[in-house]
């Protein structure tokens, strides 16, 4: 075993606070304007003598944004010149917290109006905002007026709106432009191995908000912005695919250029560069700019931009479509979070996967390769967009996943609750979010006693995949595997992850397991090492400290060897919301200490450079290598089968992929050379990564390998067997194999079972009966019980009723026997359920059974309605109506500016608290009606707390859009959470009061344009009240 690259020591490095790079100082400030200020607006008259750059920037005054519309009257500029108005002149850049910027007319785009009076001339925005504007030689003045729209004053009776408007000559630093905050979190603040240092290799203004990123084969990187993320409109002319470049070698980019920049590009959250093919993922679809002049500029008149694939639903939406990576097989693998899709691949195969979560509409429906998939997921397909496969599924939100050269697939997963996840994906594996009808969440499916990671993914249900390392709260974005490069060789096979909510890029080395991974997580990056968050980690203190805004966004390995980390710099994450409004971003480099950058030069004509590009430590310029030397065939044999003897496991196995693609001569040198690994010999992996070559080149003899390799002693050599086997006929030979396969399953290992049960699908009957052939229900050992348990199979309801009944077999395994009949979505089940609660004389076993029955009467035996044959019947819970009532009238509570200058007290906060535990879970109190406050006060800065107590409709927590159902009996009105849809339709309101609609009985059903939460307001709460909860929920104690 490799010693652990964690044993080295770990150099804390802590910035002198007072150590700070000069910041721009504003030409003018204004007063803060509010609608109390005389005639709602300020003038200006600012002298620029020696400009030459102008930087009009509006402040939101740090007390949120909301309702913050801006304009600047009649600006114009003065000198020797004559007066020449800026709106004759236009800006270079021009950015808005909402809406955008706009010559003569408001951000929202109406008529410009100030304190009742129009403007004719003048441009419109909206906090925060900056406007930059070249100034023109003999201008020396600006000459201004600035001003509080009505757009904005006429909102919430003017209260939220406040405004400071600034003038700068140079470029105003991040966070409050008066106060020129950073724009990056200083590399001595980081935390990385000993022997390894960080360094910035690029900045803004090179770019802005970065949410994904890829290197070029020549080392240039490709940064897909964010500007416009969740509808801010910050630039009009939609978001920019950059490229950024280090020009002198000195080891920094010094320049940076648009490749393109497009209205239809919202926030796209991926971008993969293989040499002038250019992907990018931008809901509803996935585009592939082919760059044919190769100038890195996209030129529509002369270069290609293809619709590759579409249907993507999500569009500026975090749960959407993410980035394309290479796999070592030449397949193109990309994921989509749970915003659901309808899509079509070049073989004309078509893919319906919604979710309880969105396009409840599909949910639960086939596709057209007889699968149902559901929520999130992952495909994998030819790079001509042919051959889709969906190879895991159900997840929430994956923001990006990536393939290893042994062919194995990792990703992150996102949560709001204590839940988020690194994991190695199963192929075709279901990580359990939704249910498998695809109508109910994983809240409506919780059972009793459950605790939120084992519900969330669903681990006591056969089915599902196993979660990998649930670390808790976060913010999961990038990962990346490093395997080979400029680091020590300590770090091949390092699993990277990034987690912006707590600071950190998480570190693992997965280990085989049995038929799993070992992932054992470290902190391989941190701004943090103290772990005072102000993120989603529902534990941790208040802290605004700069290190908390070490935002990373990707992580990804560049064709020098080192590692990149881009980082979106926000002092919030979650929320779908930002508060750097300077839209900053800096991508930071992790190498070995004095490290000094080569970019190999790599003459992709040649079987050398075609070798040295798959050698390459960057994902997708291996393709590149990959895809030359596949084209060449036989002339690639001979150097393809020294690579595959290299020490390095990594890169040996990206030959062994090209040359089971080869045939002939190249099949026959590969079987010789794996056959020591094919009897047993070597190491599993390298087994594995043979046997998955061999499946992706559709090797004819693919069925003798696999009875061959169902009696590996290694278990995850056998449970790639059982992937193979998936999708085929239920004939003798496959039935023999899957029964091989499940006698050697030790009765503990989840993983394999789970394999097991992937590889049975749509066999489940045909394997039972010859699995459990001339064999008592009494006689079974763990083996064939927990088989059986994973095929969730009507064939084996007798026997199971008979192990549940036989008092002779020990409790343990008659309890796995009851819960095998509750998985299983038949009729039969339903009655043999019936059965045991009304039959047996044992008491806590007929107590267990009327739970089943009771539980899943609503579910997969709805139609049987088993609950009715039960003893005593079913007691049947009538609807009761739940109203949320409208707000009478603006609120009575001043600004929530106001609010806060007040000074709140903790004890009573909690104390008022009280109040809100009827719908929201604080500590270990209240119920999850509403989204979870545990740490709520420590995710985001006081002004959202305290907007989100007194305007609860302004900003409405993803899932916990409210539904208003109106019932045909008794003309009922029902307001709250759907947890579930379909037949019947389950919804939960205030108060934890949990109902199910029959759909026959819903007449309506509209969702709501306000939030389920009673305002400050409406719960008698005075603005000393607001302040004291904020300040508990962003207090320690809480």
């Amino acid at each position: 075993m490799k010693p652990s690259l964690w044993s080295l020591p770990i150099l804390f490095l802590v910035a002198d606070a007072t150590i700070a790079a000069e910041k721009a100082k504003p030409l003018y400030i204004s007063p803060i304007v509010t609608a109390q200020t005389p005639g709602h607006a300020v003038s200006m008259d600012v002298d620029l003598k020696g400009s030459r750059s102008l930087f009009l920037v509006v402040d939101e005054t740090g007390d949120g944004y909301g309702c913050d519309w801006a304009d600047w009257i009649e600006p114009r500029l003065v000198g020797p010149k004559g007066t020449l108005k800026l709106t004759d002149l236009k800006w270079k850049a021009a950015f808005a917290g909402w809406g955008s910027v706009k010559m003569n007319r408001s951000a929202g785009g109406q008529p410009m109006i100030v304190n009742g009076k129009p403007v004719a001339n003048g441009i419109g925005t909206h906090a925060p905002s900056t406007i930059i504007y070249d100034v023109p030689e003999g201008y020396h003045r600006l000459v201004a007026g600035g001003g509080l729209d009505q757009g904005g004053v006429g909102q919430q009776g003017g209260k939220t709106s406040s405004v400071r408007f600034l003038v700068f000559n140079e470029k105003p630093g991040a966070g409050n432009s008066a106060t020129g905050e950073e724009t990056e979190v200083p590399v001595e603040r980081f935390v990385v191995p000993e022997d390894l240092e960080v360094t910035v290799w690029a900045q803004s203004p090179l770019f802005r908000n970065p949410t994904n990123m890829d290197f070029d084969h020549h080392g240039r990187a490709w940064v897909a912005e964010g500007v416009n993320y969740r509808g801010a409109r910050r630039d009009g002319e939609g978001d920019r695919i950059m490229v950024v470049e280090d020009t002198d070698g000195d080891g920094k980019a010094d320049k940076s250029h648009v490749f393109v920049q497009e209205k239809a590009l919202q926030s796209p959250l991926g971008v993969a560069v293989f040499d002038n093919v250019v992907v990018v993922s931008q809901p509803p679809d996935l585009l592939v700019y082919t760059d044919v002049d190769r100038n890195q500029v996209f030129d529509p008149a002369k270069d290609k931009r293809e619709v590759l694939l579409t249907g993507f639903n999500g569009k500026n939406h975090d749960h959407s479509l993410h980035s394309v990576v290479a796999g070592p097989d030449g397949k193109w693998y990309f994921n989509q979070g749970n915003m659901g899709a309808q899509f079509t691949d070049r073989s004309n195969k078509t893919f319906r996967i919604g979710s309880p979560y969105s396009m409840r509409q599909i949910a639960g429906h086939k596709s057209d390769d007889g699968h149902v998939y559901l929520g999130g997921f992952s495909v994998r397909m030819n790079p001509d967009g042919s051959h889709c496969e969906i190879i895991g599924h159900n997840y929430r939100n994956s923001y990006e996943q990536i393939i290893t050269s042994l062919g194995d697939l990792f990703q992150n997963d996102n949560d709001d609750p204590p839940a988020c996840r690194t994991s190695w994906v199963m192929e075709y594996g279901n990580a359990g979010f939704a249910s498998n009808d695809g109508l109910r969440s994983w809240g409506a499916d919780r059972r009793p006693g459950q605790d939120t990671p084992t519900a969330e993914w669903r681990q006591d249900d056969p089915g599902s995949m196993p979660p990998g390392d649930v670390y808790g709260g976060g913010a999961p974005t990038g990962i990346t595997f490093y395997e080979n490069g400029a680091l020590p060789e300590r770090y091949n096979g390092l699993l990277l992850s990034c987690e912006s909510a707590k600071n950190v890029i998480f570190g693992y080395q997965p280990e085989l397991q049995e038929a799993g991974f070992k992932m054992e997580r470290t902190e391989f990056m941190t701004s943090n090492p103290e772990r005072k968050w102000a993120g989603a980690d529902f534990k941790g203190r208040s802290n605004r400290d700069i290190n908390t805004w070490f935002r990373p966004a990707d992580v990804t390995v560049g064709p020098d060897g080192a590692i990149y980390v881009a980082d979106w710099f926000d002092p919030r994450v979650g929320g779908h919301g930002t508060s750097d409004r300077t839209l900053s971003g800096t991508i930071y480099r992790v190498a070995p200490k004095g490290f000094k950058p080569v970019v190999p030069k790599l003459n992709l004509n040649t079987q050398t450079g075609q070798i040295a590009a798959l050698r390459s430590p960057a994902i997708n310029t291996r393709y590149l290598g990959f895809s030359r030397l596949k084209e060449a065939g036989e002339e690639s044999i001979v150097p393809l089968v020294q690579l595959a003897k290299d020490s390095n496991p990594y890169v040996a196995a990206r030959a062994i992929w090209i040359l089971a693609q080869l045939g002939g001569t190249a099949e026959r040198a590969l079987s010789m050379l794996l056959e020591a690994e094919f009897k047993g010999g070597g190491t599993p992996q390298t087994r594995i990564v043979a046997f998955r070559a061999f499946r992706r080149a559709n090797h004819p003899g693919m069925m003798d390998l696999a009875r061959r390799l169902a009696g590996d002693p290694s278990p995850a050599v056998r449970r790639e067997v059982a992937f193979y086997l998936r999708n085929e006929e239920a004939n003798p030979s496959v039935v023999s194999i899957l029964v091989e396969l499940a006698k050697r399953y030790d009765g503990k290992d989840r993983t394999y079972l789970e394999a097991f049960g992937t590889g049975a699908t749509g066999k489940e009957a045909a394997v039972y009966a010859a699995l459990v052939k001339d064999t008592k229900s009494s006689d079974w050992n763990k083996a064939t019980a927990g088989a059986v348990w994973r095929l969730m199979t009507a064939a084996a309801i007798p026997a199971l009723q008979e192990r549940v009944f036989n008092r002779k077999l020990p409790v343990a395994d008659r309890s796995q026997a009851l819960e095998s009949i509750a998985f299983v979505r038949s009729g039969s089940a339903a009655n043999a359920m019936v059965d045991v609660a009304n039959l047996t004389q044992e008491k806590e076993l007929a107590d267990r059974a009327a739970f089943w029955v009771k539980w899943n009467n609503d579910r997969w035996w709805k139609s049987y309605k088993p609950a009715d044959k039960l003893k005593g019947g079913n007691t049947k819970q009538k609807l009761v109506s739940v109203v949320i009532p409208e707000e009478q009238g603006p609120s009575k509570l001043p600004s929530v500016a106001e609010i806060l200058k007040l000074k709140g007290d903790a004890t009573r906060g909690k104390a008022v608290a009280g109040r809100c535990i009827s719908c929201h879970v604080i500590g270990d109190l209240g119920l999850d009606v509403g989204p979870n406050l545990t740490g709520f006060g420590k995710r985001f800065p006081a002004d959202v707390v305290a907007r989100a107590i007194v305007e609860p409709s302004a900003e409405i927590s993803l899932g916990f859009e409210g539904q208003h159902l109106r019932t045909h009996k008794d003309e009922l009105d029902i307001m709250g959470v759907v947890l579930a849809d379909g037949d019947p339709v389950i919804i939960r309101s205030m108060g934890g009061i949990t109902q199910s609609i029959p759909a026959s009985d819903l007449k309506s059903r509209q969702p709501m344009k306000r939030s389920l939460m009673l305002s400050a307001d409406q719960l008698g709460l005075t603005a000393q009240d607001v302040a004291d909860v904020v300040e508990y929920l962003r207090s320690p104690e809480e």
